[in-house]
């Protein structure tokens, strides 16, 4: 038998690696100033790239895309290598993937500050981005799947599967979410509209969790637990059922964060029975990684990598009950759009992929140093440290949840809502957020211990270079079945043959629940009343994206008694028909704006925006001085009304052409709206005459940013006509 020598490529694992830890630092530190923000809402004031809404996306896109993205890259070319027994499949190809990546973070890392956003969570980036994204991603995939040709192992191993389908499924979430229309070089609209867009979305977003967050992890858990605990893994009968039952069901999820949403009801119960079912796969595997220990607990009490890897999947375990009860209809009632979804995320955040990425790193340290870790002491207080930190987080914004939840929906006897100011339930919160920045505080330290740890490990060890390996040839084999052989034993030797059915096990879902809402008209009743947005309401919609004002308002009002007595009639498929994006929103830090029009006058949202606290005490609003300060650039208004034309919303040539002229008129009877206010037109007039003695330029009223923003708000709502039975005049076209 011939035995052949080659190389694994450590220096990709180390790079990946010394990416995790720099972008974990600093997606961390963005997430942990957003969180004195809440106590702290001018902390950045007046700088408008370090506003609250534009610094929340950055946050998310850096953890997970940053800090996780690089720690799967670093365990999966590592783990790869050595379950394949070969070098990856081109070297070229793993440069280009860790250069190619870290282009595209540092892309995002500029252009999310400066407003450049798709809105859409978890896929915030705009379409040149997104492009760079589908290559590189493909590329890992060729990588990935030409390692797998070349192998000298002949059957794949666990790990490998989910890698696979982490491949495939992320592939097709990105590009089928990501799908828009170009306006210019950062600008572009998404080509699904309201109800349809939602659901997209929201396959979108909960599958990248899943196949993001979630499946990779998962063949980084079946690799690195049994290494680092030196025992087999527990059931290889229960990891093929965990593994095609998890992904075949995972798909089908989604519609659970569009409970009682205007998504029609059959997709909303098609993603609750799912979702319910996806509790037996998710616990199947964390069952067979934690009994994967068996034997080796004297062990875990010693060794820090398997402390941080035993509360990993304890935490994955507790995720994925919470995640199907939360998706139970009087559950999700309660729960959703409070704080009680921010401490479901963060125990996956911090516990699942945070602890076993830590876990990882320092397994593979001291390994690929050839050096002992330089303080198992420090490595113990970042467990004890982190461990400390996440319950300091999650506790207290589970508690928040509660009681949002159970304020906003108690009434007094006479039916009147007993906290009728949505600010009361701010203020009853407000220590909550203090407990959760000292727990995300504690948690941050905790990495920054691991940082100091991993260099002195690396400054005392052997220079990182590619390992030497030997391994005998791969002998070929029948193509089919041998005596004996399972099929799935069979399947594990054919890396083409099981991509291909994991590919079909995931479209199986997304077929069934997203053709019909995008085909079949009748899911969509239209509205007669409804209209697009005037030119000037589009360009102030763009504001109100580019603001990311989507992170702390919904634009749902679902049909709950509570609710529609807050915010208004309860909200209509047919009103979203020409929101691109849909902006239904997923947390309410702040009200629901879905009735807002017409509530306030001009001059309320123009004080409002730019000093909060003077129209609403107790605000933990940021100021958006710059909005009420600079020139509105409408250049392209012609271009995005063009490209709505293309996307079925029926602007005619002559309002096309006639854009400018619109909107200088909406403009101008705002602005004759605000000289209504004596301090403001005199604040104003002082303004343009300290201008003209200073030679400066002043820019008119009509002409800046505040007034585009304020025609949208305005405009929120106003559309559906409602008798005085509450019956929505709609005009069904099926």
């Amino acid at each position: 038998m011939e035995v052949q020598q080659f190389y694994y490529d450590n220096k990709i694992v180390k790079n990946f690696l010394y990416a995790t830890m720099f972008w974990g630092i600093v997606g961390m530190s963005v997430g942990l100033l957003l969180a004195f923000m809440f106590m702290f809402p001018n902390l950045t004031d007046g700088i408008s790239w370090l506003s609250f809404g534009r610094l929340r996306p950055l946050h998310t896109n850096a953890v997970i895309f940053a800090f996780v993205g690089n720690a799967i890259y670093a365990g999966v070319y590592y783990s790869t290598q050595r379950l394949l027994k070969a070098r990856m499949y081109s070297d070229f190809l793993s440069k280009f993937n860790f250069w190619g990546w870290q282009l595209i973070i540092v892309a995002a890392a500029i252009t999310l500050p400066l407003g450049y956003t798709s809105s859409k969570e978890y896929a915030e980036l705009e379409w040149p981005i997104d492009i760079a994204i589908a290559i590189v991603w493909v590329a890992f995939g060729v990588n990935l799947i030409g390692t797998m040709i070349k192998r000298r192992q002949r059957h794949l191993y666990v790990a490998i599967w989910f890698y696979l389908a982490t491949f495939v499924t992320v592939a097709v979430l990105h590009i089928f979410n990501n799908i828009e229309l170009p306006v210019s070089a950062l600008k572009s609209y998404s080509v699904y509209a309201g109800v349809q867009d939602a659901l997209v979305q929201w396959w979108y977003g909960h599958n990248a969790v899943a196949f993001f967050l979630t499946t990779p992890f998962l063949g980084l858990m079946y690799y690195f637990v049994p290494k680092a605990a030196n025992r087999p893994v527990y059931s290889y009968r229960l990891s093929i059922v965990h593994f095609w039952s998890l992904i075949f069901i995972y798909i089908w999820a989604g519609p659970h964060h569009l409970l009682y949403s205007s998504l029609p009801d059959w997709a909303q119960n098609l993603g609750v029975a799912f979702s319910i079912m996806l509790l037996a796969p998710s616990w199947g595997g964390m069952i067979n990684g934690l009994l994967t220990l068996r034997g080796a607990w004297d062990k875990v009490r010693t060794d820090p990598v398997l402390k941080f890897m035993v509360v990993a999947i304890t935490g994955y375990g507790m995720a994925t009950f919470e995640g199907p009860m939360l998706s139970l209809k009087n559950v999700n009632a309660i729960a959703h759009f409070s704080d009680w979804i921010i401490a479901h995320v963060h125990v996956g955040a911090l516990a699942w992929n945070g602890f076993m990425t830590f876990g990882m790193i320092y397994w593979l340290v001291p390994r690929m140093t050839k050096n002992k870790l330089f303080s198992t002491g420090l490595a113990n207080f970042h467990f004890w440290i982190g461990t400390l930190g996440i319950i300091l987080y999650a506790l207290p914004m589970y508690v928040a949840g509660f009681t949002q939840a159970l304020m906003w929906k108690e009434f007094n006897p006479d039916g009147t809502l007993v906290y009728g100011n949505f600010l009361e339930t701010v203020v009853e919160i407000m220590p909550m957020y203090w407990m959760r920045a000292i727990g995300g505080s504690l948690y941050i330290v905790g990495a920054c211990v691991m940082i100091y740890n991993v260099v002195r490990t690396v400054r005392s060890g052997s220079t990182i270079e590619d390992e030497l390996a030997e391994a005998a040839a791969l002998t070929r084999v029948s193509k089919h079945r041998t005596v004996g052989e399972t099929f799935h034993t069979w399947l594990e030797r054919k890396p083409i043959q099981l991509t291909i059915l994991a590919t079909v096990a995931i479209l199986i879902g997304g077929i069934i629940q997203i053709v019909p809402t995008l085909l079949v008209k009748s899911n969509i009743p239209t509205i007669t009343s409804v209209k697009p947005y005037t030119p000037l309401e589009l360009e102030g919609r763009d504001l109100y994206i580019r603001e990311g004002c989507v992170n702390c308002h919904s634009q749902m009002v679902r049909p709950f008694r509570s609710e529609v007595e807050r915010y208004g009639e309860y909200a209509k498929a047919g009103e979203f028909v020409y929101d691109h994006p849909f902006l239904w929103g997923s947390k309410r830090t702040g009200p629901d704006l879905l009735r807002v029009g017409g509530k306030y006058s001009d001059n309320w949202h123009l004080n409002h925006m730019y000093d909060p606290q003077s129209t609403s005490s107790g605000s933990i609003m940021p100021a958006y001085a710059w909005l009420v300060r600079d020139k509105h650039d409408r250049s392209n208004i012609q271009g995005k009304m063009e490209a709505m034309v293309t996307l079925g919303v029926p602007y005619t040539d002559e309002e096309i052409a006639n854009a400018d002229a619109l909107m200088d008129v909406q403009a101008e009877k705002i602005e004759k709206n605000l000289y209504t206010d004596p301090d403001f037109a005199k604040t104003y007039e002082a303004d343009k005459t300290y201008a003209a003695e200073n030679g400066e330029e002043f820019v008119e009223m009509r002409d800046r940013e505040i007034v585009a923003l304020i025609a949208y708000l305005q405009r929120l709502g106003t559309d559906i006509k409602i008798k005085e039975t509450g019956e929505i005049i709609s005009d069904n076209k099926n």
